[in-house]
């Protein structure tokens, strides 16, 4: 393979949510419960390739699905990280009633001194700096105690980050992806286990207000049995790939020069895979990828970089888009891909479809409308606005949470998913991203260099939960639920 640079509760029963399947005579009870029945409950046997096989647990470690977290009143916030999404999120980690930003740490020191003159600009007590070397944020672990620890450094030093944060005693959010090899995914898994610390992706994307329409219409039956999904990152990047400083150290372009591989699917493929209940009643089984050729970034070069920028001795050799295909325990199928290399508008494709109904995200001439064909609502061949049906189908985040969250980026999902963490965290709830949904989100990046290194042949993803995605359970289908009072 190419490699890139850088105890079960047999007997517990299924959590799942009371649903009244009304008009529909769908609900995730019923829809999926008769999947389940036709389920084999024997280990997986790999069949294509030795990733699926499922390394034994050691040392009494037990799994943290359905693992609350401990309530804290207030919860102390580590930040590593502080360029371009690092310092996006930091007003939203003092801004969330109920945290304290205590520490904050990058490579270059300057930006932890910027960093903690805003936190301290907001009214609040000065975090402590650390920075100046890689090893700042060891420093930083060692030093503090804190609850949470939220990572957005460049993806190669994400699972060395992360795991350092567990066995700190912290809990890590982490930005996409967690790791870039399978080993570091096992890695990140097994160290959740062993310290009872979680370790999750800050996948904003799952908390978008369409994304959460999308999953709460599955999971109340209007697409019927749902049978497949298409979601992946489409995102025209080659400008800020070339602009100098954007990536510090051009890390995120020479990604390109490394590998062929889906780096970055995870912000369509989570909501599809939230939808489908994948590790909660069905789990991602084998993964096929492609790839086109590799012109996209080499022709933005040729036309708009001068010849004596650095780049021009570089070689790009991730394909333009690159496109995974998905099979799950079930039989469903999902298309993720991935394209920051040609000019496109943006899109997160975000498409479920099913017996009864398809949703359709991204479909505007603007790129940001969503549409609906489903029982009883379609008619004539004429598709319905998703909006329509928000009243009924709004998750209940976006409704208790919409005026808050209209300062925070990406549309209010950043500030709604830094307030859930947050909220989950004082509250002792249960994530509802979890080590294993992080992994298996973030798998197909190893997976696609797997199955292109096999001529395009499939592959068997891992099965993280080693077993626990048999049982039903909530996810960010959640009910609702307040934040705890500040004391």
């Amino acid at each position: 393979m190419t490699r890139f640079l850088t105890t079960p509760r047999p007997t517990e029963e299924p959590i799942i949510a009371d649903r009244d399947p009304g008009a529909f005579g769908f609900s995730r009870r019923n829809l999926l419960g008769g999947l389940l029945a036709g389920v084999a409950v024997t280990a997986v046997v790999p069949s294509v390739a030795n990733a699926a096989i499922i390394p034994a647990r050691k040392g009494g470690a037990t799994s943290m699905a359905n693992e609350p977290f401990e309530a804290v009143d207030v919860v102390k916030i580590g930040l590593i990280g502080l360029g371009n999404r690092g310092m996006g999120m930091l007003n939203g980690w003092v801004d969330v009633p109920g945290t304290a930003v205590t520490a904050v740490c990058d490579i270059r020191a300057d930006r932890a001194t910027t960093a903690a003159d805003r936190v301290a600009g907001k009214g609040k007590p000065r975090p402590r700096e650390y920075g100046g070397s890689d090893e700042s944020f060891q420093k930083m672990l060692d030093t503090e105690e804190l609850d949470l620890v939220y990572v957005a450094t460049p993806w190669e030093f994400h699972h060395a980050h992360g795991k350092a944060a567990l066995l700190a005693g912290a809990h890590a959010a982490i930005e996409l992806p967690i790791a870039t090899e399978l080993d570091e995914l096992w890695d990140l898994v097994d160290t959740s286990e062993r310290t009872r610390k979680h370790l999750f992706l800050a996948e904003n994307c799952s908390y978008g207000r369409n994304e959460l329409t999308m999953l709460k219409m599955a999971h109340e039956g209007v697409f019927g049995d749902v049978t497949s999904g298409h979601g992946g990152y489409l995102h025209d990047l080659r400008s800020l790939l070339f602009a100098d400083g954007y990536y510090t150290d051009d890390w995120r372009r020479l990604w390109h020069t490394r590998s062929t591989a889906s780096f970055y699917p995870m912000h369509g493929l989570a909501p599809i895979a939230a939808a489908m209940d994948i590790n909660r009643g069905d789990r991602l089984e084998t993964l096929t990828a492609t790839a086109t050729a590799a012109r996209g970034l080499a022709d933005y070069r040729e036309r708009f970089v001068p010849r004596d920028h650095r780049s021009w001795k570089e070689e790009y050799i991730n394909g333009d888009l690159v496109t995974c295909m998905i099979t799950t325990a079930n039989g469903r199928t999902i298309r993720a891909e991935h394209n920051v290399s040609q000019p496109r508008p943006y899109s997160r494709i975000n498409t479920l479809e099913g017996s009864r109904g398809i949703f359709e995200d991204y479909v505007g001439a603007d790129s940001t409308g969503a549409r609906i064909y489903a029982e009883p609502y379609h008619g004539g061949d004429t598709w319905r606005g998703a909006s329509a049906m928000r009243t009924e189908f709004d998750h209940w985040l976006w409704k208790d949470l919409e005026g808050p969250a209209a300062g925070g980026g990406h549309g209010g999902m950043d500030y709604i998913l830094q307030w859930r963490i947050v909220q989950q965290m004082r509250s002792g709830l249960v994530p509802d991203i979890d080590v294993y949904d992080s992994a298996a989100w973030c798998a197909p990046v190893p997976l696609s260099v797997m199955s292109l290194d096999k001529g395009g042949k499939p592959v068997e993803v891992p099965d993280f939960t080693r077993g626990e995605w048999k049982k039903l359970r909530l996810g960010l289908d959640s009910t609702r639920s307040a934040m705890p009072a500040v004391v």
